[in-house]
């Protein structure tokens, strides 16, 4: 039937399309904040406002508006990336169907609560609103311990896709969904193909990757989506994203090394399905971690991942009777079912049952899983009663608890790479584990395309090797002029050094093959370790014989506050000596606020100490902040130290990290920690450390090894210990009335 085309008809065609095109867009390029400022309240639906490429410095933007969903406005910037906000800058969306686009925030920090902020006050939200294609790259606060956001999500129908955030250092949520009112309440935002690269330790609670609401909205709906994301070794802390809120769907992300757990933290009624862990073994790599009502777990994909507790690959809690909003609520009506466990080290029930948490899981299922473990150890532990979850049809390779027998096949079973990458069994039963379709997204999806997704911290002796001659001046101008993991060699000699090294990145100063280097210093310390610095020392003899007659020297120290970068000290193969030229002269002490991702001391000889060996106990307040994370001390010599081998402390009762680990292991060790100054009255002294493991040593003349435990049900292991005019270890359990729980066998006291 042909339509009749009259006038009329022809007129009304033509306004239509007027009214539907942008017809009258314009673009308007800035280039300072005074022409930006004039042209935001022109702005109409379908304009675009573009940053002139170059350093926008100090800045405070506000971009709002009234788009519409076929005409949009923008904020771009002329090249993305080349729009660089920096210094003490941020971003602010309020109106209706905004789009940013191609910003890089990098080299300062918000001075308000977030950087991206999808409101420009609690009266003015966003809406329909969207930012793409944009980065954060380090964009801390320089006070560590000062909370922010980097985005902020308020209102409704927004969207935060393709961009990339890395490097977060201070303390908050990296991405904050903000229910805080009726209006950002069951807003449907989304979430998707973003790259959260490297977050380090944060070494206290508030690193999260990802929050969806909080404790006192949790009983609201939010009906966030979070899709097809890449969280890349994302380990500020034991919650990966916290959810605390209901109604959301968690999709199709990939974890990829990742310390920490996605966490049904409060709220009810979620969907976590198609998301895929790979843990590859690395420390504290975990999974899914669920509370409260109504949460559906199905067709994820979990492998190579090591965490326990709060931490592990797969965790159902304990709930608190009639709990507070913000505690634990009991998980109900939970249903687990084809998820696929693969070389995943724990599967954890009940798990935090205590005193408090004395609600048990009820009207749950677990059905349809498959684990596989390659090292014939059950993941499965119960901390409780779990006859209210109803095991049905699941397969494992490896035995069960009697509990779960019943709804659980045990047989062996050979898994095959599928083209996903993913292992799938060869079985009968199809239905078993994640679907053979599931999609594993790739990191290149995600983020942006024209910013590195490489892996930022630069591993020691990765660089070039520079010879250097044995005086000051040779040393200082090689590490001025070295690159990150450069290598320098001394060369035979003695060296005396008369002012501070301060350290910017990480190098490695060693002595050059079968060469004897002799080094002392004139100051108050030889090495400083700054933002951006990391040390090895090898091979070297030093001694503190030259240095001032003053109280609290040290040989190497991290700068004493302010550092937001985490760093890493090692010394291997030399000789510390003559650290006594006055009282309480340490080998190494740390600033406060300062974090170590990891301290080693090997095979090496420490002899007439007036201090601590390694000083780590700068955080009093008792708010679960602490120094280092990973502490190593093996085969080495320790003689005639006043002070402990380590003093590390972790005080409060947070249960959100994962450390401090401390090993020392094969030590000969005389007459340490009986110093008159030395209040410890410790030869080590471990105070709220997570994972102890003190084996093989020799304590001779020296004052007991003392540990306090504090909460997170810490493991101390000491065994094949001797202890010749020592005595035994002091172990206390400062919140429990229990009998502690350190593992203590085949130690000879003599």
């Amino acid at each position: 039937m042909m339509l009749l085309q009259t006038p009329a008809f022809r007129v009304s065609l033509v306004s239509l399309l007027l009214t539907a095109l942008p017809v009258f867009a314009k673009n308007y390029h800035v280039q300072t904040m005074a022409e930006y400022q004039t042209v935001v309240p022109q702005l109409q639906p379908g304009d675009s406002l573009i940053l002139r490429n170059g350093v926008w410095n100090d800045v405070n933007l506000i971009f709002k508006g009234k788009g519409t969903a076929s005409s949009p406005i923008y904020l771009k910037a002329e090249t993305p990336g080349q729009v660089v906000l920096s210094g003490q800058s941020s971003l602010r969306l309020s109106g209706h169907y905004l789009i940013v686009d191609g910003l890089l925030f990098k080299d300062g920090f918000s001075p308000r609560s977030a950087v991206i902020e999808f409101r420009e006050n609690d009266d003015a939200l966003a809406f329909n609103s969207r930012v793409t294609n944009t980065v954060i790259d380090n964009f801390s606060n320089p006070d560590k311990q000062e909370s922010d956001y980097w985005v902020a999500m308020y209102g409704k129908h927004n969207r935060l896709d393709h961009s990339h955030f890395i490097g977060k250092k201070n303390k908050g949520v990296t991405i904050a969904v903000r229910l805080s009112g009726e209006a950002s309440q069951q807003n449907y935002h989304r979430i998707d193909h973003n790259y959260f690269g490297y977050r380090p330790v944060f070494g206290s609670n508030g690193g999260e990757t990802l929050r969806i609401g909080t404790s006192h909205y949790s009983l609201s709906d939010s009906f966030t989506h979070v899709e097809n994301n890449y969280f890349d070794r994302t380990n500020g802390e034991v919650e990966i994203i916290s959810v605390k809120s209901g109604s959301n769907v968690l999709r199709g992300n990939v974890f990829y090394e990742a310390r920490g757990t996605l966490t049904l933290r409060h709220g009810n009624n979620n969907l976590v399905e198609n998301n895929i862990f790979l843990g590859n073994s690395k420390d504290h790599t975990g999974g899914i971690r669920v509370i409260n009502k109504g949460q559906v777990v199905r067709n994820n994909y979990l492998q190579g991942l090591t965490g326990h507790r709060f931490g592990s690959g797969f965790a159902v809690m304990n709930g608190v009777p009639d709990s507070p909003i913000n505690r634990y609520h009991r998980v109900e009506d939970a249903t687990i079912s084809n998820n696929s466990f693969v070389d995943v080290d724990h599967i954890q029930l009940a798990v935090g049952s205590d005193a408090e948490r004395t609600a048990t899981p009820i009207s749950s299922t677990f059905a349809d899983n498959l684990i596989v473990n390659h090292n014939d150890t059950s993941p499965f532990s119960l901390f409780d009663d779990v006859s209210g979850i109803k095991f049905v049809n699941n397969v494992a390779n490896t035995s069960v608890p009697a509990a779960l027998s019943r709804g659980t096949q045990t047989q062996p079973v050979h898994l095959e790479q599928h083209s996903n990458g993913l292992f799938y069994p060869r079985l009968a039963n199809q239905d078993i584990g994640v679907a053979r379709d599931l999609k594993v997204i790739d990191k290149a999806e995600t983020g942006v395309s024209w910013y590195s997704k490489d892996y930022p911290v630069i591993a020691f002796d990765t660089g070039k090797t520079i010879a250097v001659e044995a005086n000051y001046e040779a040393l200082e101008r090689a590490i001025d002029d070295a690159d990150a993991g450069d290598i320098l060699e001394i060369s035979a000699g003695n060296l005396t050094v008369p002012s501070v090294i301060y350290l910017s990145k990480p190098l490695t100063i060693q002595a050059a093959k079968n060469a004897n280097v002799s080094i002392t210093f004139e100051r108050s310390t030889l090495f400083e370790i700054q933002n951006g610095g990391s040390l090895k020392l090898s091979n070297l003899q030093i001694s503190g014989e030259k240095s001032p007659d003053t109280h609290s020297n040290s040989v190497v120290r991290t700068q004493k506050w302010g550092m937001t970068d985490n760093y890493r000290f090692e010394i291997h193969n030399s000789h510390i000596s003559n650290l006594d030229i006055n009282h309480s002269f340490q080998f190494f002490a740390s600033g406060k606020g300062a974090f170590a991702d990891h301290i080693i001391i090997s095979n090496t000889k420490f002899e007439r100490i007036s201090g601590h060996i390694l000083q780590l106990d700068n955080e009093h307040e008792d708010l679960g902040i602490y120094n280092a994370e990973y502490v190593t001390v093996t085969n080495s010599q320790f003689t005639d130290v006043a002070g402990t081998i380590a003093t590390l402390y972790r005080g409060g009762t947070d249960e959100s990290t994962f450390g401090p680990h401390f090993t020392l292991e094969g030590n000969q060790i005389k007459r340490v920690g009986t110093g008159k100054r030395n209040k410890t009255e410790a030869s080590v002294l471990l105070h709220g450390v997570q994972m102890s493991s003190i084996t093989g040593n020799i304590f001779e003349a020296c004052q007991p090894i003392v540990i306090r435990h504090t909460v997170a049900e810490p493991q101390t292991k000491i065994i094949n210990n001797q202890f010749k005019n020592t005595a035994s270890p002091d172990i206390t359990e400062l919140n429990s009335a229990s009998p502690h729980t350190a593992i203590i066998r085949n130690n000879k006291v003599l």
